[in-house]
């Protein structure tokens, strides 16, 4: 599929996806209510405007940040099987929720928990550039990620641990699993800032992506500072990353399942990959958030659930598929 055909398609599907979006839910909606709730007043004004389009807005905004920073750090480790969480972005905010939920500050803000999350990524790129260094070399950068990713995991696992409450506790683990219910406005306005910046930081780095793969010495010779690029990808992804779980929590497999799918249809050219990875990213974000609405009877079941589902299965058909290329 040519690029420009790919991207029409994955515009057809969002714009699909968030209509889907607007549509679904607990209380059943005709399409003329969801417009007329959108423009006008009443009941359904509420039902879209203050529940159905924050949820929408961030399911599209977290899935591009996702499948976004998924493709940026595939190309920039050469590793298809890079994720946004190798960083320690991913494991940094989920600290910074868990703290705030467990020192009370979650109930004192409705925003506490995503500034926490927030500065908890920002906390992650400091650290690993300052155990990496600014010229670190690709395993040095995943050694450092990898480093902060477990430390991280390990405190957020000792506050569920040392919780004052087992509600404390059960509050923390259903943050963790992630979900798009009960957000609104606010958190839109509070998230979409610095993932737009991170945005532009990822994509500005496409064409030494795309250097980058014909090998370091060759991307060198091509006038590529290696150092500056690896720190834009670092903290894009620690921006975008940051404010997507600052406010849906933990969210896997997106930043890995949606390039993955994508890579073959842009030649496999790392550049080309990371706009398309977003779209779809997002896509698949809003369609797992429909699913759960639809899925929901007495309980709603975690969006970091559903994508777990669908991602694990995918990557068992990835081995099957490349044990039978190999035998």
């Amino acid at each position: 599929m040519r690029g420009p055909v790919l991207m029409i398609v994955l515009i057809v599907a969002l714009a699909a996806a968030l209509a889907l979006s607007l549509l679904v839910g607990s209380v059943p909606l005709a399409p003329g209510a969801v417009w007329n709730g959108l423009l006008g007043g009443g009941v359904d004004a509420v039902i879209v405007r203050d529940i159905r389009l924050p949820r929408t807005l961030l399911g599209a905004l977290v899935g591009a940040s996702l499948g976004l920073a998924g493709a940026a750090l595939q190309g920039l480790l050469r590793n298809p099987l890079a994720e946004p969480g190798i960083i320690g972005a991913s494991s940094t905010a989920a600290l910074g929720a868990a703290t705030a939920f467990y020192f009370g500050l979650a109930g004192s803000h409705p925003l506490a928990v995503a500034g926490a999350s927030m500065a908890g990524a920002l906390l992650a790129v400091a650290l690993v550039h300052a155990l990496a260094g600014r010229d670190a070399s690709v395993l040095t950068l995943i050694l450092a990620g990898v480093a902060v990713s477990a430390f991280a995991g390990a405190l957020t696992a000792l506050a569920i641990n040392l919780a004052s409450s087992a509600w404390a506790a059960l509050e923390i683990t259903f943050w963790l699993l992630g979900s798009l219910a009960d957000r609104s406005m606010q958190h839109v306005a509070v998230a979409a800032p610095p993932m737009i910046v991170g945005w532009a930081l990822l994509v500005s780095c496409a064409r030494p992506l795309d250097a980058l793969s014909l090998g370091e010495e060759t991307a060198r010779s091509l006038g590529v500072g290696l150092g500056g690029v690896r720190f834009r990808l670092v903290l894009g992804t620690a921006l975008a990353v940051g404010a997507a779980v600052s406010v849906s929590g933990a969210i896997g497999f997106v930043g890995l399942v949606v390039p993955h799918l994508l890579r073959p249809l842009v030649d496999h050219r790392p550049g080309r990959l990371l706009l398309p990875s977003a779209l779809g990213g997002a896509v698949l974000v809003l369609l797992a958030d429909v699913a759960v609405r639809l899925l929901s009877v007495t309980v709603e079941v975690r969006l970091g659930v559903i994508t777990a589902l669908l991602g694990a299965p995918f990557f068992l058909w990835l081995v099957r598929r490349t044990r039978r290329t190999l035998a």
